[in-house]
């Protein structure tokens, strides 16, 4: 196992998944809707109402769908095993607080390169800047950006506290991560084998949600004791009906999926 971007960013670790050099990766949904495009449905902003409503739609037959999709996908040359929870994102940055829609204004906010997202960001008044997650530390250090958009235990156990104090809890992101296996190397596998890890992988999914929550709890516990500003937003309309943009652009092409989800 190698932890902490070892292998890379997360463009990086696919593209050697891709040729078999790593065998499994857990990437975010984000970075694999620029490669499956039907994958960008769960990259709308706001389309879950909540984390459970993001569950359900993991754990039933339309998460099956979207990773099979992904199986299937010739040009990506990935087996979609399971899903994992990766929480709601939210907006941190080193300047101030942000309570309203108008506090964005003006902002550089580091988004995953996937141009829903670029998009996302601009159409809430602040500029979104493509970087890969491994250089955000140090861009937040010397200004590069002025903060970036993540989860809780993102923000805090990669030291972006540290840098950034004011967490704004937007939620406007559910993004899950993807559990992957490099299709040449599954090609070489028994299929006894890959019905184990089929299995296994099921259970990793449900597993790793009791993890994350206990998780994301202690990154909470964490950025309030260091001083850090965590700010309710008590209304989210604004910024839902900011991001309609982005909806009216990329959401015509997935809105039966759209549909299905949202009445999930």
């Amino acid at each position: 196992m190698f932890p902490s971007m070892q292998l890379g960013g997360e463009k990086e670790t696919i593209e050697q998944t891709q040729i078999g050099a790593v065998q499994m990766l857990r990437v975010s949904a984000g970075s694999i809707g620029p490669i499956v495009d039907d994958i960008n449905v769960v990259n709308m902003p706001f389309l879950f109402k909540n984390m459970a409503h993001a569950e359900r739609m993991m754990d039933g037959p339309i998460g099956q769908e979207l990773l099979d999709k992904i199986t299937a996908s010739p040009n990506a040359g990935l087996v979609a095993l399971c899903w994992m929870n990766s929480g709601a994102r939210s907006l941190y940055n080193t300047k101030h607080s942000i309570k309203t829609i108008a506090d964005i204004k003006g902002l550089k906010f580091r988004v995953i390169g996937n141009p829903i997202f670029i998009d996302m960001m601009n159409a809430l008044g602040g500029n979104g800047v493509a970087m890969g997650y491994d250089q955000v530390f140090s861009a937040l250090q010397t200004g590069v950006i002025d903060g970036a958009e993540n989860n809780p235990p993102s923000y805090v156990f990669s030291n972006h506290y540290t840098a950034a104090k004011h967490f704004s809890l937007t939620e406007h992101l559910i993004v899950p991560e993807v559990l992957v296996f490099s299709k040449r190397a599954w090609s070489a596998l028994s299929a006894d084998d890959q019905t184990l890890i089929r299995k296994l992988a099921r259970e990793a999914q449900m597993e790793e949600r009791g993890l994350w929550n206990t998780y994301e709890q202690q990154a909470m516990e964490k950025a309030k004791a260091a001083g850090c500003e965590i700010i309710e937003i008590a209304d989210k309309a604004p910024f839902q009906n900011a991001v309609k943009p982005v909806w009216d652009k990329y959401g015509p092409k997935y809105q039966d999926m759209i549909g299905r989800i949202q009445s999930a």
